[in-house]
């Protein structure tokens, strides 16, 4: 076995709960901590605090999708196209900044 992923540090895949307003309720989300640390990234990247990208993003993803069926696996699937290097645009982090302000 590849000694990479086999002797990572346990805090990368201990479960994190996090509660959250969204849609104007509380929730709480469970994520492994590698995953909150990546979205701590993202949202930090855009201008934004972790819990307001996740709400823009349920909000953008029930508008693109009309539901979805399991939200703490999109966090996790957001995270791999941010590795994979799918980014938005200076643009779109400029329109984000924008009406975060």
């Amino acid at each position: 076995m590849c000694r990479v992923f086999a002797g990572q540090d346990p805090e990368g895949y201990r479960q994190i709960n996090r509660s959250i307003r969204i849609a104007g309720h509380s929730t709480s989300i469970q994520l492994e901590g590698t995953f909150w640390t990546l979205l701590d990234e993202i949202a930090e990247n855009q201008g934004l605090t972790t819990p307001k990208f996740i709400s823009k993003l349920y909000d953008e993803a029930l508008e693109i999708n009309g539901e979805i069926p399991n939200f703490a696996s999109m966090l996790r699937t957001t995270c791999a196209l941010y590795l994979r290097g799918h980014r938005p645009s200076d643009d779109e982090r400029l329109q984000l900044k924008r009406e975060a302000a």
